[in-house]
């Protein structure tokens, strides 16, 4: 764990006057950049190192050193050509790949301002140092670990790392060791928290990994993330064939040199099985599925930082998600205006204040800073828009009396046209009604009214309107002639998107569990209005603290609403409901969250309000922090997975009239049908039905309204290698019969070996269209969603008639223009050969099966 920076190591001459160049790159060069040290990005050469230990591309360069070795030079530089090609298509795709994460890393880099050299200027918060003069305005992060010096009002949201929902206020100091972070009127500041209210300047004292969020970083960092079911059920059929084909091999070499008397052909013979036998389209289709995904994952605001996690997104039983910013917008909206005499529910589409309640808005929009970020600030900003009381933005503030830990509110003094001072103030109500010098009744009166609206969630200020003479001010807002004005209620608004999503969600079989900070009535409110079950009502983090383990399994069951909940407590209900075999999703922003995501099945960190420590613990980034973008990736996730199992099914089906056409006319006395060139040519169209065809198929029509899949399911089980097996055996049966019936008929070996080629494309080309549906595709097989086969269809078929007429190429692969009806066919046999596998969709074993 790296060491905090001495103290003496900041020089004291330096601590207001900021760095120089020079001292600044000093300081970077003995302590490194103010980042976390991530993982290295693969380099060229060490992509290349991996594609060149692929075990196909391995047997095709072989195979293309043995036929340049005796002699046959157009062979072998046909398939060292196909190999180049090979190497360099993967090359680039990888190559892309890494790019366009180090594109998305550079995006986020974010920025900070320091006084370097007298001067204020904008750097790399990368490059912030030890010593560094850093300024801090409303809305941005902090930086770096630091003591404020000058501090006008700031107040910081430290929850990031202490998981207090509420802003923090500050002071400047003098020295002293770095406190704990949280509690009002401390002099640090700490990294990657936010600036809510007010500015200030703070000398640099720790940077990167030594900082507070970074300590608990590199201790993240440490942590191995396994590799998920998907990944080690793919490398175990890889695997299981990868063995059997070396024992067939093997075998083959072994029966055609000794029976035979001919090695070459036998090795060449065996290459070829070999190659048709291994399912090294497994791992590749499996790696650009789930890159793809991402990609499109991330068109729809989700960020998939390990993309195999996506795959764990289909089976989700229970969303556990936050309500501030996930289910409510994450801003301020005024919902009701009480001038005590009157109340005032404030819709949406409210286009005009009514004229009893503009005195009040005048009021609170005169206490607000007109710059201000703050979010109560700017709701006010735009009621008063509304309102028409904005005349005043023109005026010049005169000064502002900023919040005490003694009296929570605010007053604004600003001039007027006609040089008067107009005094607003706003803050807590009973700060206000100190302000206005209320007591008894009337103070009661105003506390009944605070009570009442915060029993239905909303947040509440009072506002109170002010004179004063023209004279000198008074050093305290106490000292002014307020009079209470009336009070205005905050609602953070549910995203308009949400109760749809929760219904989608709910129709997938999948609960969605509201976890908040927030006060119960306050959670049960957003709840319901979501469309989540409230029936149980909430359940309060106390009743957590002391529920034991059955009775914390009796509470995470039943209720769907827990408030008042702390970020530590989240790993709880996170284990409660794992124990239960439940597949959880959960959605976190702040460091404290961090153990929660990472038990989670699927951590789900916030793209804007998150810390850097809470996406690195978890799977998955939300970039709009929009609930329905979590419903709309597990519809993606369902979709991955589902045309995984399509193409496995695919694949294994292939593979059978590929290894079949290899193997049988070698042991059945027949002339060798398939070379490793022929091979070569078969698998340049599997590759990009796998991972274009088939990743482009869209969703089922029904995929939002099953059940979740356990994640026992296999992605290739038994039911589906068998059903692949299966089509590929009555494929290779009507191959054999058409190459056999011609050799019979004294075709010559070519024409067969043309024909039986033709049957095999086009009996591919019928697999690839057949297992892209649980339904039968024979009824709308021209839908738009298809453009993608045919496309790739039309290229494989131009591909092989070049090959066929193309004299030169005809003889390389021992092949001869056939007629236009035998050529016919030949295509039909193999269309015919998969067609019944079509027909039988009807059974909903089948559809299980596929789907």
């Amino acid at each position: 764990m790296p060491q905090p920076i001495a103290r003496s190591a900041i020089s004291s001459s330096l601590m207001h006057a900021g760095l120089t160049s020079a001292e600044a790159k000093h300081q970077l060069e003995k302590y490194g950049p103010n980042t976390i040290r991530e993982d290295a990005s693969r380099s060229v050469f060490a992509i290349a190192r991996e594609i060149l230990t692929e075990p196909m591309l391995l047997l095709l360069v072989v195979a293309a050193a043995l036929y340049l070795l005796i002699g046959d030079l157009a062979e072998g530089l046909l398939l060292a050509g196909f190999a180049i090609l090979t190497i360099g298509l993967i090359l680039y795709q990888q190559q892309r790949s890494e790019n366009a994460l180090a594109a998305l890393r550079m995006l986020g880099a974010p920025t900070a301002r320091v006084l370097r050299d007298g001067k204020e200027c904008t750097i790399g918060a990368n490059e912030v140092v030890a010593g560094d003069l850093m300024l801090l305005d409303e809305g941005e992060r902090v930086p770096a670990d630091g003591m404020l010096i000058s501090n006008s009002g700031l107040v910081v949201d430290e929850s990031l790392l202490t998981g207090e929902s509420v802003p923090v206020r500050k002071r400047a100091g003098d020295g002293g060791q770095l406190a704990v972070p949280g509690g009002d009127d401390q002099p640090f500041v700490y990294s990657g928290t936010l600036v809510v209210k007010g500015h200030g300047a703070a000398i640099v004292l720790d940077t990167g990994p030594r900082t507070r969020a970074g300590r608990i970083g590199v201790s993240l960092a440490s942590i191995v993330v396994e590799r998920t079911r998907l990944q080690i059920s793919v490398n175990r059929i890889v695997r299981l064939f990868a063995g059997l084909a070396a024992i067939v091999c093997c075998a083959l070499v072994v029966f055609y040199g000794v029976y035979r008397e001919d090695w070459l052909q036998g090795v060449l013979s065996g290459i070829a099985l070999a190659m048709g036998m291994l399912p090294e389209e497994f791992p590749v289709v499996l790696t650009i599925f789930l890159a793809i995904g991402a990609w499109r994952l991330a068109r729809i605001k989700v960020l998939a930082r390990r993309p195999a996690v996506i795959e764990t997104l289909g089976a989700a039983t229970v969303l556990c998600v936050d309500k501030t910013g996930t289910l409510t917008e994450n801003r301020m909206r005024v919902r009701h205006l009480d001038t005590l005499t009157d109340q005032l529910e404030v819709e949406p589409d409210l286009r005009d204040v009514p004229y009893a309640f503009r005195p009040l808005v005048n009021a609170a929009w005169l206490a607000t800073r007109h710059a201000s970020i703050d979010p109560m600030d700017r709701a006010v900003a735009g009621l008063a828009s509304r309102a028409g009381e904005y005349r005043s933005t023109e005026w010049p503030m005169v000064r502002e009396y900023g919040l005490r830990p003694e009296l929570l509110a605010m007053s604004v003094v600003w001039k007027d046209d006609m040089g008067n001072f107009a005094i607003a103030c706003k803050g807590a109500p009973e700060a206000i009604v100190d302000l206005c010098h209320l007591t008894g009744e009337k103070a009661a009166a105003i506390m009944e009214h605070v009570q009442a609206m915060a029993e239905k969630g909303l947040r509440v200020l009072g506002v109170g309107i002010g004179t004063a003479a023209r004279g000198e001010l008074p050093e305290s807002q106490h000292d002014f002639d307020f009079t209470f004005a009336g009070l205005v209620g905050f609602e953070d608004p549910l995203r308009t998107t949400v109760p749809a999503a929760v219904s989608e969600a709910f129709r997938a079989g999948i609960s969605v569990k509201m976890i908040t900070g927030d006060y119960p009535a306050t959670a049960l409110a957003i709840a319901f209005a979501a469309g989540i079950d409230t029936k149980d009502g909430a359940v309060t983090g106390d009743e957590l603290e002391h529920a034991d383990d059955a009775e914390m399994k009796r509470l995470v069951s039943c209720a769907n609403v827990f408030a008042r909940i702390m970020p530590e407590q989240k790993l709880r209900i996170v284990e409660a409901l794992k124990r239960q075999g439940e597949i959880v999703a959960m959605t976190g922003d702040g460091v404290n969250d961090a153990p929660a995501l990472k038990a989670a099945h699927i951590g789900i960190a916030m793209g804007k309000r998150g810390t850097d420590v809470a996406r690195e613990a978890a799977g998955i980034v939300l970039l709009d922090e929009d609930f329905g973008s979590i419903v709309s990736a597990v519809k993606m996730g369902r979709r991955i997975f589902d045309n995984l199992r399509k193409v496995m099914i695919y694949i294994s089906a292939i593979h059978v009239p590929i290894a079949g056409l290899a193997l049988v006319p070698l042991l059945a006395g027949m002339p060798p049908l398939f070379f490793p060139a022929h091979v070569v040519v078969i698998e340049m169209i599997i590759d990009p039905m796998c991972s274009i065809v088939f990743e482009r198929t869209p969703a089922e029509r029904d995929i939002m309204m099953r059940p979740p899949r356990s994640v026992e399911d296999p992605l290739a089980g038994i039911p589906q290698v068998i059903f692949g097996l299966l089509q590929g055996s009555v494929l290779l049966i009507v191959s054999l019969a058409l190459y056999h019936g011609l050799l019979l008929q004294e075709a010559s070996v070519e024409t067969a070996r043309t024909a039986a080629f033709i049957a095999v494309t086009a009996g591919n080309l019928s697999l690839a269209l057949v297992n892209s549906s649980r339904e039968a595709v024979i009824v709308h097989m021209f839908e738009r969603g298809r453009m993608t086969f045919w496309i790739a269809a039309a290229i494989a078929a131009s591909v092989v008639s070049i090959c066929i007429v193309q004299p030169n190429l005809a003889e390389l692969f021992g092949f001869t223009r056939p007629e236009i009806g035998q050529a016919a066919l030949a295509a039909g046999a193999g269309v015919v050969a998969v067609l019944p596998f079509d027909m039988v969709k009807f059974l909903s074993g089948v559809r299980r099966i596929i789907g």
